[in-house]
């Protein structure tokens, strides 16, 4: 014991020498406070007291501090310069705080979880402030930033850009107010500039795009269609009357000399966030005084601890994991039912058959390959996203043949003849623009060197599904009452996709008929569509959720569940929280494309939901993920995949969204309960969700099932209703499984 406290001492004496600057500055900064020294008697259970600790790292701490954790008001100095002064919550910074850089960089405001997050005030050492809402580190929500060169932007953010309604001054005295998408002038928005003139009109990327008028102080104007491109360019000149106009004007000295000292500043950037710096304190892993939590934390048994309790290892930048209480790995130590996962069956290899000669579609996917490089690389006109209303024309099909041994237009083949529909070519097209699909990129995927696959079974409406071997495309035949009906919405579909870019419903990106020649005269068509679980993060569990109960239940036995299956709304015992920002776009979100799906008379619809656990050990060698093992370290380096900045900044509403899930328990005496109570047990997970199957309209089968389901079952029960009805259900029951996260 004496020779533990000796070679101590000698190493704070050590720590305290190398770090003098340090100490100095902290001396200056922290008020006096009572000092915890090691061999003090340990504090009981939740007793909060005042502390000061070096660390091994030479960083330094004081304020109050409960269960071997910060937590109250408290002070932390980093080797390094940066230091946080404010409020503590179970080791990680919760409620107002002030963080600085070495910089002289400051951030004054609210914090969650380590980050950034609520109401709060950047200034950068350059001089560049913002003040206003902040979601994980990222300028999200309203806000105004006045830049070091004196430019001011007021309005909407979006993960750290300009995004929505706003107003940018520039310090020349030009100014834009408008729509804003990424940081860029991007939808309807006018521009005024010192000298009076004016341009009012659509903006795409930070330039006039579209429809759009220019005109001058001395009242001439000039209407016309604008692009950088000078081909598409096209317009009217409307002189003042006035004796000096602007006859000789050329439209491309807009983009060429007026808009040259309209740049949007980019602001400075924060050189490591708050996040980043949070220390992970070995007393993180437990609660209750000391004790292990309900949730065990069997994952924390790998990990390296000091001999001296006091000691923390900082953790690499990057590790961001969330401080919450509740949150544990993965088992429970109540009775497991469906759903709970001790234990997660992996799939061995990709989901799905792959497609090589022999296979009874072989040739299927030989034609479809080829009518899709015909289709995406034929040549046509100028892409433009206002489109006629000839281009949704039923009637508007391109009908090619593929002849084995080629044509003037197709290339010669080892499949069968056959025939090659495309529906609506050029609204397919531009929606791909509409997506941001390249269309190089769109042909490799599906028409590459690699194979389809094909998943094991076809769905209950007996359609198959192929997937792309990179996982972003899913190819499903279609009956023809389905292409039908996707023909009758889809002028109102482009219009919805087209006004809302976070919709959820299905992005469809071509629809085709391949009609094989000869005896057979077999047709077979599909629709190529995005697949939502495209990702790098496994997928532990998915669920297809309609709101409805009856026959709302997974049909394999339990044995047979694994991450692939697909479960259903009597399965599903979680519900999802989301922060504040995302639950509102998220329900705004929901209200329009249901909306959308009722006016169009479709019902049917599902919200299928993806997730991944952030404490499961991955990859799986054995076939099985479980959540134990160097739970510490793994999940330290996918927190710094995943709240990497560019990783941050390609989250999308449905997409990758880091949320949590908490665990849900039904009642015993209610059989068809759809939401269970919750339990308190709550995991952090990553989200994946989109509204799929929007092509069953109501129609005369649909109606006679209601008619016969309503006599047997409850008619609020089955899936089978009339579309407003279903609207509202599916609302209802979706509000109720995902919540603000407060």
């Amino acid at each position: 014991m004496s020779k533990k406290l000796g070679f101590r001492k000698a190493l704070e004496t050590k720590v305290k020498k190398s770090q003098a600057a340090a100490k100095k500055k902290a001396i200056s900064i922290f008020t006096a406070m009572s000092v915890a020294h090691v061999d003090d008697e340990e504090p009981g259970p939740g007793e909060v007291r005042h502390v000061e600790k070096v660390l091994s790292t030479g960083d330094f701490y004081t304020g109050q501090w409960c269960d071997s954790l910060p937590h109250g008001n408290g002070k932390f100095l980093w080797t390094d310069g940066c230091m946080y002064v404010g409020e503590w919550l179970k080791g990680k910074t919760m409620g107002k705080g002030r963080f600085s850089w070495p910089s002289g960089a400051t951030y004054e405001g609210e914090f969650k979880s380590g980050f950034m997050d609520g109401k709060g005030t950047y200034t950068g050492s350059s001089g560049d402030t913002y003040k206003g809402s902040w979601v994980m580190n990222f300028k999200h929500g309203q806000g105004t930033q006045s830049y070091a060169n004196g430019d001011y932007y007021e309005g909407e953010w979006r993960r750290g850009f300009q995004d929505g309604h706003g107003r940018y001054q520039w310090k020349n005295g030009n100014h834009y107010i408008g729509q804003w998408r990424n940081g860029m002038m991007n939808g309807n928005g006018t521009m005024i500039w010192s000298n009076g003139n004016r341009y009012d009109g659509f903006w795409e990327d930070g330039f006039p795009k579209g429809n759009g008028n220019f005109r001058w102080a001395d009242g001439s104007f000039y209407v016309g269609v604008w692009s950088k491109d000078d081909k598409e360019q096209s317009g009217t000149y409307y002189p003042s009357g006035s004796q000096s106009g602007n006859l000789d004007w050329d439209p491309q000295q807009l983009f060429l000399e007026d808009l040259k000292d309209c740049m949007i500043c980019p602001g400075e950037k924060v050189s490591i966030f708050p996040s980043q710096k949070m220390p992970h304190w070995p007393g993180m892993g437990k609660g209750n005084g000391g004790r292990p939590r309900r949730s065990s934390d069997a994952r924390l048994s790998n990990y390296s601890w000091s001999s001296d309790a006091n000691d923390v290892s900082t953790a690499s930048d990057g590790d961001l994991r969330d401080g919450n209480e509740g949150v544990g790995n993965l088992h429970d130590e109540d009775s497991d039912t469906r759903g709970s996962l001790p234990q997660f069956k992996m799939p061995m290899k990709k989901q799905g058959q792959t497609i090589s000669k022999g296979h009874k579609n072989y040739e299927l996917m030989l034609n479809l390959q080829l009518g899709i490089r015909h289709s995406v690389g034929r040549p046509g006109p100028a892409i433009t996203l206002d489109l006629k209303p000839s281009a949704f024309d039923p009637k508007e099909k391109v009908w090619t043949k593929f002849p084995p041994e080629g044509s003037k237009h197709t290339p010669p083949h080892q499949s069968c003849d056959f025939k090659w529909k495309d529906y609506c070519p050029v609204v397919f097209r531009t929606l791909r623009k509409l997506f941001n699909v390249d269309a190089a990129d769109y042909m490799i995927s599906i028409c590459g060197n690699d194979a389809l696959r094909e998943l094991s079974s076809p769905g209950k409406s007996g359609s198959f599904f192929y997937l792309t071997n990179d996982d972003r495309y899913m190819i499903k035949t279609m009956k023809k009452a389905e292409v039908k009906v996707l023909i009758r919405m889809l002028p109102a579909y482009y219009n919805h996709v087209r006004s809302f870019e976070n919709t959820l419903v299905t992005k469809f990106y071509g629809l085709h008929c391949v009609k094989l020649t000869g005896a057979a005269q077999k047709k077979v068509r599909f629709v190529i569509m995005g697949n939502l679980f495209c990702t790098d993060y496994s997928i532990h569990r998915r669920f297809d959720l309609k709101g409805s109960s009856h026959g709302r239940t997974t049909a394999k036995p339990e044995s047979e569940i694994d991450s692939t299956t697909t479960l259903k709304d009597l399965d599903l015992n979680y519900i999802f929280r989301l922060q504040k920002l995302w639950y509102q776009e998220f329900c705004r979100q929901v209200d329009r494309d249901c909306d959308f799906l009722e006016q169009e008379r479709i019902m049917d619809y599902s919200l299928l939901i993806g997730f991944h656990f952030r404490e499961v050990s991955t990859p799986c060698t054995s076939g099985v993920c479980t959540p134990t093992g160097n739970g510490d370290c793994e999940k330290a380096d996918k927190d710094k995949l995943l709240f990497s900045p560019s990783r941050l900044s390609s989250i999308e509403l449905g997409i990758s969204m880091p949320a949590r899930a908490e665990k849900t328990v039904r009642r015993s005496d209610c059989e068809a309960q759809l939401v269970g109570e919750p339990t308190g047990v709550i995991y952090d997970v990553i989200l994946f969700f989109g509204i799929i199957d929007i092509l069953q309209d109501y129609d005369i089968s649909k109606k006679l099932e209601h008619a016969y389901k309503s006599m047997q079952y409850d008619p609020t029960s089955i899936s089978a209703v009339d579309p407003k009805q279903y609207s509202k259900r599916f609302r209802d029951f979706i509000f109720r499984i995902f919540v603000e996260d407060t």
